[in-house]
């Protein structure tokens, strides 16, 4: 009666060689697997987290040999090390809320 329903794509940038169709697609996103771009937001993301992690991770061991072992430590590469760690971790915060306010602003505006 109505024929049949077919997609479009109309801009020029989702043009692609696979058709479009909602059949048991899946779609595979393996987190710190190597992606043939560089470029990718994703990878800028886990790269940017993976740094975060790092640096919380070694404010710990160097708490630890504070702890453990005073004198193989300077006070000053622990106090250093926690002024960076916490930077990093307000950075992170404070990037995470603008990109959730920015989404919700473009979800309201619909």
């Amino acid at each position: 009666m109505f024929g049949s329903l077919e997609l479009t794509r109309t801009e020029t940038a989702h043009i692609g060689t696979a058709p479009i169709s909602g059949k048991n697609q899946k779609v595979d996103i393996l987190i710190g697997a190597e992606d043939e771009s560089k470029g990718k937001f994703q990878n800028y993301l886990l790269d940017a987290v993976k740094s975060l992690n790092e640096q919380q991770t070694n404010v710990a061991h160097i708490q630890e040999q504070v702890i453990t072992d005073p004198d193989s430590v300077d006070i000053h590469d622990v106090t250093i090390a926690m002024a960076k760690a916490q930077m990093s971790l307000s950075l992170a915060q404070t990037v995470i809320e603008r990109v959730v306010q920015g989404w919700n602003d473009i979800s309201t505006t619909r």
